[in-house]
């Protein structure tokens, strides 16, 4: 429920601060006083989509805050799902734009996206405006109604489970024919290209071998030459490492006996030695095994010479690649040979599937019939005591192909007389006799929807008397048992059964004109409503009339 609503700087609104009660409460006011203005902060409020033109002229900012009793509704859980603090008593919702165009959404001061602001305001708040009344056109709204009322979420949930999960095996089967149909028709090319790979033979890690083989051959005589000068230093007779390391451990083992000092030496010398030795022979087997063969040269050229072709013909750099595009092509050759085992496959998965959600769909329709006849009798006892004593309302279900919803096309009839067949609501239904409709089903679901706040503007367009109290009286029944429902209103019938009467002034000042709301006392009441009755010229009369219409 909406206890309270600031509003700053928002188009003609300077400063708005003023509380709201549950029940039944009322707005009136002179057209263009500002009332629109202030559903407009309300619809940003709800994640609106903002225009920095809607701040005041001259501010820098503006701010709309509003705060909701969330006490009766079990919300926590959308709070938990969000990481938001969660406080039933006073939750804050927060709307900031500046004039440089950025916008700013909180919930109890938690920064939020807009789309999280409009999932949370869905679930505190419905706006009806006029506007909405051209809902009646569309399906979507006219199966909603039913669905409420039939109270069939879980059915639903448990069919849109399965539907959805059947259109995927369309979608999966759709794809297997169309890659089937693409991969005959290149099945020679596939197949010349997995066999021109596999002939290839081609072993990982095979390319850096060879091209690490040829280095070294073209580069024997380099090599050979660097391996006999280094062997030559270390091992040969005369004036070679090896040699004199052997005739200086020799001299210095003679006085080790005399001179202990040495024998440090020795073995530092003793340990060179032998790693010297170990270097001499490894040395000696590399000069035996580097060797230049051209013809094996030729064999390592000839090889990479393929494998470079490979390469650049399949767009890759790697033998690794080569193998992994052999391996690709090698199933989707198996999957054309097996297309006709997985079509199979997948058109008997499809059909059962297809199966269970009909099976479902069947249940989702029981439940919307015998919804449809509730709504058929609550309809026709809601809408004969609004003016309407000959009124005909029925909703017809058609079968239709599974679709998200079902397999359920629904349209709602309607006739204000017995002479007139039944026909669409939106096309044979009067502007007053399409809000009377409105009003009824809002009526009759924002029980089952348990809503905390509903806000009509304007719905008592093109009706007025003993009507116009008979939808009064609607509103106020809905406003009860915790809920709260506010009236924007030009008909004293209805402003008169509000529980709180506000009144949308607009003044002319000298920094320009701004537009207030405010809550009015008792006698300030009797001369609104009294206005709302005779026009600007207050009589005698009217306010007695005003009187009567508020003991009612």
């Amino acid at each position: 429920m909406l206890k309270h609503l600031y509003i700053k700087n928002f188009t003609l609104i300077d400063e708005l601060d003023i509380s709201l009660y549950e029940g039944f409460s009322v707005i009136t006011g002179e057209t263009g006083a500002g009332k629109s203005i202030i559903l407009g902060a309300i619809a940003l409020l709800l994640g609106q989509r903002a225009d920095s033109k809607t701040i005041k002229q001259g501010a820098d900012k503006c701010v709309i805050e509003a705060h909701f009793d969330l006490s009766r509704y079990g919300m926590e859980t959308f709070f938990t799902d969000n990481d938001i603090e969660y406080d039933a008593d006073d939750c804050i919702i927060r709307r900031e734009l500046t004039a440089a165009g950025k916008s700013r959404a909180f919930i109890n001061d938690t920064p939020v996206a807009l789309s999280m602001l409009k999932e949370l305001g869905d679930q505190l708040m419905d706006v009806h405006s006029q506007h909405q009344n051209l809902l009646l056109n569309k399906q979507d709204f006219q199966m909603e109604v039913v669905d409420i009322i039939a109270d069939d979420a879980t059915q639903l949930a448990n069919y849109q489970q399965i539907y959805t999960a059947y259109q995927a095996t369309e979608k999966e089967l759709a794809e297997l024919i169309a890659a089937i149909e693409r991969n005959r028709d290149s099945r020679d090319f596939l197949q010349f290209q997995y066999e021109e790979l596999f002939n290839a033979q081609l072993i990982k890690g095979e390319q850096e071998e060879l091209e690490q083989r040829s280095d070294t051959m073209e580069h024997a005589e380099d090599i050979k030459s660097a391996l006999y000068t280094t062997d030559n230093a270390l091992s040969a007779e005369q004036n070679g490492v090896i040699e004199s390391l052997r005739s200086s451990l020799s001299a210095l083992h003679s006085i080790e006996n005399v001179y202990p000092g040495v024998i440090d030496l020795i073995q530092r010398i003793d340990s060179s030695y032998i790693d010297l030795k170990d270097i001499a022979h490894e040395i000696s087997d590399m000069l035996e095994s580097v060797d230049f063969n051209p013809a094996e040269l030729d064999q390592v050229n000839s090889r990479l010479d393929r494998i470079y072709e490979l390469e650049k013909k399949y767009h890759v750099d790697s033998v690794e690649a080569l193998i992994e595009k052999r391996d690709n092509l090698q199933q989707q050759l198996q999957a054309i040979e097996n297309g006709d085992e997985s079509l199979d496959e997948i058109k008997s998965r499809l059909k059962q599937q297809e199966a269970q959600a009909h099976k479902e769909a069947e249940k989702l329709t029981k439940l919307r019939i015998k919804a449809a006849k509730k709504i058929e009798e609550e309809m026709q006892q809601r809408l004969i005591p609004l003016g309407m004593p000959h009124v005909r309302f029925s909703i017809q279900l058609s079968a239709t192909e599974l679709g998200i919803n079902g397999a359920d096309r629904v349209s709602f009839l309607f006739s204000a007389n017995t002479s007139t067949p039944l026909q669409p609501v939106s096309q044979v239904a009067s502007g007053g006799e399409i809000a009377r409709v409105m009003l009824s089903l809002k009526a009759m679901i924002s029980g089952a929807v348990k809503l905390p706040t509903i806000i009509f503007d304007e719905i008592d367009t093109g009706v007025s008397g003993k009507t116009a109290e008979m939808m009064a009286q609607i509103m106020k029944e809905m406003g009860g048992h915790g809920r709260q429902v506010i009236s924007i209103t030009h008909l004293p019938q209805i402003a008169a059964l509000g529980s709180v009467h506000y009144k949308v002034e607009k003044n002319e000042t000298a920094n320009g004109t701004t537009s207030k709301m405010r809550q009015l006392d008792t006698d300030e009441r009797v001369r609104e409503i009294a206005q709302m009755l005779s026009g600007s010229d207050v009589s005698e009369a009217a306010i007695q009339n005003a009187k009567e219409l508020l003991k009612k």
